[in-house]
């Protein structure tokens, strides 16, 4: 019985414990940071969500703490599994390459409230250079664009057929206006000025312009 009561006590961070728990967070937000670096510098979307990005450091500094705590306490890690099987996360992420970010970021946070500073920072190296090679390697023949067009029934069959032989293409809005509605597309092509020339020349398209957008507000 007191094996059992001994693995069931609480066990909380004292005063002494305050130098390691702002380590542990001081060392989750300057990671978090990196990450935030990494995932700017690799972006390849047309708009940059900053706040996506910023959300990247707080998974990280929130795990941390989070992990310090109940790596003390059976009982408490027990009652966090528990709280956290309830919790529904209903947010789509929009592309699949952020889902492997958010993973690092809640591993990273994972290592360092475990106290796994020096495998942190191999860990979030090896990841960083990984992503980097992939991105050198994987090279961007295609730039990325919001394609805003004006046109009615007909002009949107055509349009549809033209953009379905390019690598990249998704709906991001569509208005309605009478017999006439407003498109924006994000499409990624090479040669956007020849593309931008075809899709004017289609029945039933009235306007269509390309735009261009990058970010760079921290």
């Amino acid at each position: 019985m007191n094996f059992f009561r001994n693995m069931f006590k609480n066990q909380t961070l004292g005063a002494d414990s305050i130098p390691l728990i702002l380590l542990t967070i001081l060392a989750a937000f300057g990671v978090g940071l990196f990450i935030y670096w990494v995932y700017k510098k690799t972006y390849r979307g047309v708009m940059f969500s900053n706040n996506f990005a910023l959300t990247l450091i707080l998974m990280t500094v929130v795990t941390a703490p989070v992990v310090l705590c109940i790596s003390n306490s059976i009982a408490l890690s027990m009652g966090m599994v528990g709280a956290l099987s309830i919790v529904r996360f209903r947010t789509a992420v929009k592309d699949p390459l952020d889902t492997a970010y958010m993973f690092w970021a809640l591993t990273m946070g994972i290592l360092l409230g475990a106290g796994q500073f020096l495998l942190t920072v191999l860990t979030a190296a090896g990841i960083a250079i990984v992503i980097f090679v992939l991105r050198f390697l994987i090279k961007k023949n295609e730039d990325s664009y919001l394609l805003v067009m004006r046109v009615n029934a007909t002009g949107e069959a055509n349009a549809q057929k033209l953009m379905s032989k390019v690598r990249y293409m998704q709906l991001k809005s569509k208005t309605m206006n009478g017999s006439h509605m407003e498109l924006t597309y994000e499409v990624r092509v090479e040669k956007s000025e020849a593309f931008l020339n075809k899709l004017l020349s289609l029945e039933g398209v009235k306007e269509a312009s390309l735009v261009s957008y990058n970010s760079e507000t921290l």
